[in-house]
């Protein structure tokens, strides 16, 4: 088996001419919307299947969920956590990486609670076709959220804040990776796009009170505004834990099209990317050339206009 620990973030400095048209135009992308439980053997023969019917299916970009090895839920996330740089202690990452390399594909690993110097991160880990880590990205925007009533939970009291945004390039494009709360973000996403970035992956968790609110609307918002493709993944319904998931794994085009969706059922959803439509977008309704770099920089307030 390939080496797991071969990974390098592709950092602000690296990214070429961020309209570069990646040499594959037209590919398929699974959404791999898992029902998670409390085994984690089980959670992982689940995905190994998903993954292998995917590539039946013609897929060449996987998808997985946010927290898909382990139920949503601070009871469980330390004792599920793997430590990625100790092969014998990272079955879930052994798992994936021999997927990859098995089927040639791309696969966005979800993510994962992962330990690090006796810290938890909520981490996603990208494997290329050589079954090779080429990347991983720690959630950067932890979900604190209290609605009196409905839910109250601190993602913060558990995990460590990310701090860099990752940008990898693959065999299927040029890939901006974000996890759940991440997508609300718009920085973030506008920060991908100016680095030439085809698709945002976002492995997600939305529940019950914002999935209804918020989930299409910001994944449309996301990419409409960018003029690229988001694709999501969620977590079934009907998961183990206490924290209830939205599900409606979703991929969105550059006009802000739902190209497909899911319910909220366990269940895999194949779509056909095409990157000549962010071409097409954005010579239709060039936004970078009518962009007012010049009015949005930040002054000071008694400059405005009265």
């Amino acid at each position: 088996m390939a080496s797991l620990w071969t990974t390098r973030n592709l950092t602000m400095a690296d990214a070429p001419n961020p309209f570069q048209i990646p040499n594959i135009t037209k590919f398929k992308i699974a959404l791999c919307q898992l029902s998670v439980t409390s085994d984690k053997n089980q959670n992982l023969d689940r995905a190994s299947r998903s993954i292998r019917f995917s590539v039946e299916q013609g897929a060449k970009l996987i998808v997985l969920p946010e927290m898909w090895n382990c139920p949503y839920s601070s009871d469980y996330f330390a004792k599920y956590a793997e430590d990625f740089d100790n092969r014998d202690a990272s079955p879930t990452l052994s798992m994936l990486s021999e997927a990859a390399c098995c089927h040639g594909i791309t696969i966005i690993g979800g993510s994962l609670p992962e330990w690090d110097h006796g810290r938890l991160y909520n981490t996603c880990c990208i494997f290329g076709p050589d079954g090779k880590l080429k990347a991983k990205h720690r959630k950067i925007h932890l979900f604190d959220i209290d609605i009196p009533g409905e839910i109250s939970f601190k993602e913060s009291d558990t995990f460590t804040a990310g701090d860099q945004p990752t940008i990898v390039d693959t065999e299927v494009g040029r890939i901006g990776i974000g996890i759940c709360h991440d997508i609300r973000f718009p920085e973030l996403a506008a920060l991908y796009r100016k680095r030439g970035v085809d698709i945002i992956c976002y492995p997600g968790a939305f529940n019950m009170s914002t999935g209804e609110l918020l989930w299409e609307l910001v994944q449309r918002a996301r990419a409409v505004d960018n003029q690229l493709f988001v694709a999501t993944c969620s977590p079934s319904r009907n998961s183990t834990g206490s924290y209830t998931t939205w599900g409606h794994s979703t991929l969105v085009g550059p006009s802000g099209e739902i190209i497909v969706t899911s319910g909220h059922e366990e269940t895999t959803v194949i779509a056909e990317i095409d990157y000549s439509n962010i071409q097409l977008q954005r010579k239709s309704l060039p936004l970078d050339d009518q962009k007012r770099e010049d009015i949005y920089k930040v002054i000071d307030v008694h400059e405005l206009n009265p």
